[in-house]
């Protein structure tokens, strides 16, 4: 097909706006070229005709390559595709033809749905490059076939190629890196975090295996406890109006496990659409067999160390989900005064933000005590007040009571450090069953601990006159009491924190409930101690302190959820005949493997008495399971397991900040003390994605996007569908809709999984969040389809009988452009390496993308399409020899990012003498060779193509089409000499392209030319554009001066960025690099136009 020489993009597509790509050759250049190629000896190279070529399909590969059946299908697939392409051209335009007729022809380029021919697990049929289908970068297209045949064969195992090896314990002599998956919970659907996580951890596995280590990534799924469980209930609710209660446990856990097939199901599609890597024999799930019998043995033994107790203490509780929950499932709405909030099981809204004073009337006395508090209800639990010891005010109260006017109930009046004289009044309620901090005072002075609520929320025999009423309905009604009483004082906005369960919406409640606890401090140190000695590294550096503050102001840990849907507690509690047992007291609880096991540690600790054992029916915080993760995936605690032998500890973990101490730091407290090993050398954590307004992710927003719909494409109507089929209210229906109206006005494009991994890499800075943009991905389908046409175009280029080397190495006979863009391959690979290295991942993806779109396909295949088409046999050869090198170490570059596209087209390359390489996945990645390095070519071609760049910039700034008479003024006398070579002039040209007519080199010494626009080529050259007679010059200096104000403006607030404190600490090396180049183009860009304004103002006296 015809291609968009300046782009390769699809014909009649316009060139990404960054592209800035030169336009097709003039005649007059191709000549020069040839001229002087003869005259350096070695000549210019170039790729040559467009790609897609008839036949050339059938070149890449040899019969011997081809098994019998593929060699077939792929016969009648050319045939079918010509077939397509004979009925697509039916009736079409003769010469001469109307624009009328094309027109007709671009109606008809809908094409039929695909439909892929390659049986399921089969090395992909790679069709003809003729067919419709594959004439552009078809994502759809691309896409397909090659996952399952990845799987098949087994590239993703970490014993693949090297099985007997592995068995006797034996890696690869580069060692091991292996990743467990952070499992994504089996409630819904992956989102474009997930996406992130997977895109940044499979570039590292693929590019480490790429390098010849033992790689593993560990797939799997999280039971998801109380997330899960919630789910089921609403929608077992919703459809049927039942109760789990209705269906019973086994019931109710056999639904769940249907939903979670269900969706299990989806999640391993999704990764597997993305092209994680991951080795599905080893795929784990937190409830299967083997990661359950970890989870017991964990609870077993350490409560036979004593680290795992029974007490009755303060938890998180849901009244909603009747369930303790943890912190992470806790959100906190802040609020700056009084608000009125929708709370679930209340017909009107509550008031919170208001700090409500009422007064005790002191015992025996006339005196009051005026105490405030943000919840008024709570005050029936109340069994003390405290003061400051420091507070004279209430010197002379400290030691009396204070007399509950609702409950027959005495309050002691105590002095405590913990109590802030300046807020409120000065005297604080204490109701130590009911809030934290009330806790550790009533523990302290050993008050009375009164809970006054069911585990529905509703008011029990405790609180006296208001028993049987709502805890939200109190609040108001005990107010209205105390107002009867004259004990009501006032109210006023309070800023505060509501505590939301974020599964809910509830609001949360600190209850007394006896429940398992872990004791942390212990493990808690050598935990510090890994981190702190350098055994884990954790980036960025600010995760690390986050961490460090954590387990130095750590509390125990409750692990016990009153649900279903678990890992039930392995805990039996030894009910003894003729004692009224306390479920509380730990020493009546044994904890077991089994039940018989538990029978005979009962006997044993309770010898000759007779009791029951009863199992505790509540399960295990999932984080519990999932602190087991890193081990219990490779086979603990079987010792004599071959993974754990031979890739435990792990290499890294990738996870969101947001529970690097909820999950991180407890996979390594319980690694230490189950295995004595590390379970990994790294934690990378990345940003969180908000979108492109910079909001967070929510779904009442209806800016959650789901990562299949940016791969396969959506319209507005279906994204407006998926809002309405889910469960948000009408009014949270309403704000998503507007969301999506305003951002996606036509739909979601088809991206395509390469585009959304390679931008979501490219994101990943390693500073702030994330602010996530559909069209920024698009642009990287567009670099896809650069990388599709690239490699296309070479495919026609090299021919049926082109044999590429051996090996990567020079002839001798290069030219100064293929010198060039071999130095590039060999730097470009350098730097990817030593980025991917340190985690630098923007960085990695922007030198992989430069290399190819900028170095390899707008300038090196632009300049030396003549050698191809008039070079002689010598020089076609030799350009031949470095388009296959510099395509095929492009495609390996970013086969890490974009797995799919490179593993289409390198598998359409020939390969090279020797090599039987199956696929990509498993071809060596790119290291750097001494023998490529070439920095006197990098320098002389990089001052041409800059010149170039400049001549265009020029050019197309004040629309010259064709004539344009330019001048190059080197500024020393090496630059001189470089542009003097007898190649540069008509390189130049090429380069330029046909907008300009005539390019003088002047020397140093010569006078500036007048007249002229301005463009600076770094410290060594500047370009002139002569302008005179072809602008209106009053126009231009208005624009220049506008144009230079901005310029000026620009390099003023990146020097206002660049000189914040701590910027240079704090700001990453790649958000550094960035903001560093944009102050450099704005002072390259401001000096420009202020050289022209000059020019223009002088033009101006002249005339």
């Amino acid at each position: 097909m015809a291609l968009n020489a300046s782009s390769h993009n699809i014909t009649g597509e316009k060139t990404s706006p960054n592209s800035a790509a030169p336009p097709p050759l003039a005649d007059d250049s191709k000549k020069d070229i040839l001229a002087h190629a003869n005259s350096e000896g070695n000549g210019q190279s170039a790729p040559g005709r467009d790609g897609g070529e008839k036949n050339a399909e059938g070149k890449v590969k040899t019969a011997k390559e081809l098994e019998k059946e593929r060699k077939k299908a792929e016969k009648e697939a050319k045939f079918q595709a010509k077939k397509a392409a004979q009925a697509a051209n039916k009736g079409g335009a003769a010469a001469g033809a109307a624009p009328k007729e094309k027109k007709k022809k671009a109606e008809k380029e809908t094409l039929p749905e695909y439909v892929e021919q390659t049986p399921k697990g089969e090395k992909k049929i790679l069709g003809s490059l003729e067919d419709p289908h594959r004439t552009a970068y078809n994502p759809k297209v691309v896409e397909s076939a090659w996952y399952d045949w990845w799987e098949k064969e087994g590239f993703f195992k970490p014993e693949y190629n090297d099985e007997e090896n592995y068995k006797a314990g034996k890696v690869k002599e580069k060692g091991t890196f292996v990743i467990p998956i952070p499992p994504p919970n089996v409630t819904g659907k992956l989102h474009c975090g997930h996406a992130l996580g997977t895109a940044l951890q499979d570039a590292l596995i693929r590019w480490h295996r790429m390098r010849g280590f033992t790689t593993a990534y560990i797939p799997g799924c999280d039971h998801a406890g109380i997330s899960t469980q919630s789910v089921i209930e609403n929608m077992l609710w919703r459809k049927e109006g039942k109760t789990r209660h209705d269906l019973g446990r086994t019931a109710f856990i056999e639904r769940t496990q249907a939903w979670k097939e269900e969706y299990h199901a989806s999640i391993t599609s999704v990764l597997k659409r993305l092209g994680g890597s991951m080795d599905w024999t080893r795929e784990a799930f937190t409830m299967d067999k083997n990661l359950s019998a970890a989870v017991t043995e964990c609870f077993v033994s350490l409560h036979e160390e004593g680290l795992i107790y029974r007490s009755g203490r303060l938890v998180n509780w849901c009244t909603r989900l009747n369930t303790a929950v943890s912190n992470l499932e806790v959100d906190n709405k802040e609020l700056e005064g009084r608000t009125l909030l929708d709370v679930p099981g209340y017909e009107r809204k509550v008031e919170f933000g208001v700090l409500t004073y009422f007064k005790y009337p002191i015992d025996g006395t006339d005196e009051f005590i005026e105490v405030a508090t943000t919840r008024p209800e709570t005050m029936l639990g109340d069994t003390a007040i405290a003061v400051s010891p420091r507070d004279e005010r209430y010197k002379t109260l400290v030691g009396k009571n204070a007399k509950h006017p609702f409950v027959d109930r005495l309050l002691p009046i105590v002095a405590d450090e913990y109590v802030d004289a300046d807020y409120g009044t000065g005297a604080v309620k204490i109701t130590p069953a009911h809030d934290p901090n009330d806790y550790a005072i009533g523990e302290r002075h050993k008050l009375d601990f009164i809970n006054i609520l069911t585990d529905d929320g509703v008011m029990n025999g405790n609180a006296g006159p208001f028993k049987g009423q709502k805890r939200f309905d109190v609040r108001y009604s005990v107010v209205e009491e105390l107002t009867k009483l004259g004990l009501f004082v006032k109210k006023e906005d309070n800023k505060m924190k509501v505590p939301l369960c974020s599964k809910s919406k509830d609001v949360i409640e600190p209850l007394m409930k006896p429940q398992w606890w872990m004791k942390m401090e212990g493990m808690a140190k050598p935990a510090l101690e890994a981190v702190e000695k350098g055994d884990i590294r954790i980036k960025p550096a600010n995760s690390e302190k986050v961490y460090k503050h954590w387990l130095s102001n750590i509390n125990d840990w409750c692990l016990s959820r009153q649900l279903w849907w678990g890992h039930q507690i392995p805990a039996y509690f030894v009910r003894i005949e003729g004692t009224d047992s306390d479920g509380t007291n730990n020493d009546l609880w044994v904890a077991a493997r089994t039940e018989e096991e538990a029978q005979q540690k009962a006997e044993k600790k309770f010898s000759g008495k007779k009791f029951s054992l009863e199992r505790d029916e509540d399960v295990l915080d999932t984080w519990f399971s999932s602190g087991l993760w890193p081990f219990s995936t490779l086979g603990w605690p079987n010792e004599e397991s071959i993974d754990l032998r031979n890739i435990f500890p792990t290499s890294l973990l990738e996870t969101g900040w947001d529970i690097l101490f909820f999950w991180v730091a407890r996979m390594i407290m319980f690694s230490l003390k189950l295995t004595g090993k590390i379970p990994f050398n790294e934690v990378y954590c990345h940003s969180l994605i908000r979108d492109s307004e910079g909001r967070k992710m929510s779904k009442s927003l209806g800016n959650v996007i789901d990562p299949v719909d940016i791969m396969q494409g959506i319209s507005l109507a279906d994204l407006n569908e998926k809002l309405r089929s889910g469960n948000l209210d009408p009014k949270e229906l309403k704000t998503a809709e507007k969301y999506q109206r305003t951002s996606f006005p036509q739909g979601i494009p088809e991206c395509g999984a390469d585009a959304l991994r390679m931008a979501l890499v490219g994101y990943t800075t390693g500073g702030g969040d994330i602010a996530f943009d559909v069209s920024t991905i698009h642009g990287y389908r567009r670099f896809a389809n650069k990388i599709y046409q690239a490699t296309k175009f070479a495919l026609g280029r090299l021919g049926p009988d082109f044999t590429p080397r051996s090996a990567i190495t020079k002839s001798g006979k290069e030219s100064l452009s293929e010198r060039w863009i071999l130095h590039k391959l060999n730097s470009s690979a350098k730097k990817i390496n030593d980025h991917l290295e340190k985690r630098e991942f923007s960085l990695s993806t922007q030198v992989a993308y430069k290399y190819f779109y900028e170095h390899l396909c707008d300038v090196y295949i632009e300049n030396s399409k003549a050698i191809f088409d008039e070079g002689s046999e010598e020089e076609k050869e030799s350009a031949k020899q470095t388009l296959y090198t510099a395509i095929e170490g492009g495609l390996l570059m970013l086969h890490p990012y974009m797995p799919f596209v490179t593993e289409e087209l390198w598998q359409r390359l020939p390969r090279r003498l020797g090599d039987s390489t199956p696929s990509i996945t498993v071809a060596a990645f790119p290291e750097p060779v001494s023998e490529l390095e070439d920095e006197t070519a990098d320098r002389e071609y990089e001052l041409l193509v800059g010149c170039s760049k400049g001549l265009r910039s020029l050019a197309s700034e004040y629309g010259i089409k064709e004539g344009g008479e330019t001048f190059i003024q080197p500024l020393d006398s090496a630059t001189h000499d470089v542009l003097s070579i007898p190649t540069s002039l008509p390189s130049l040209r090429a380069l330029a392209g046909k907008m300009v007519s005539s390019i003088k080199i002047l020397s140093p010494k010569d006078a500036i030319p007048t007249g002229c626009a301005v463009y600076t080529v770094g410290a060594s050259a500047t370009a002139y554009l002569d302008v005179k007679g072809r602008i209106e010059i009053d126009e231009e200096i208005t624009k220049a001066q506008d144009r230079l104000k901005k310029a000026n403006e620009t390099v003023e607030k990146q020097k206002k960025i660049m000189g914040f404190e701590g910027w240079e600490e704090k700001a990453s090396d790649a958000v550094k690099e960035a903001e560093r180049e944009k102050l450099k183009a704005a002072e390259i860009d401001g000096a420009n136009w202020q050289k022209t304004l000059e020019q223009f103002e002088k033009l101006k006296l002249d005339n």
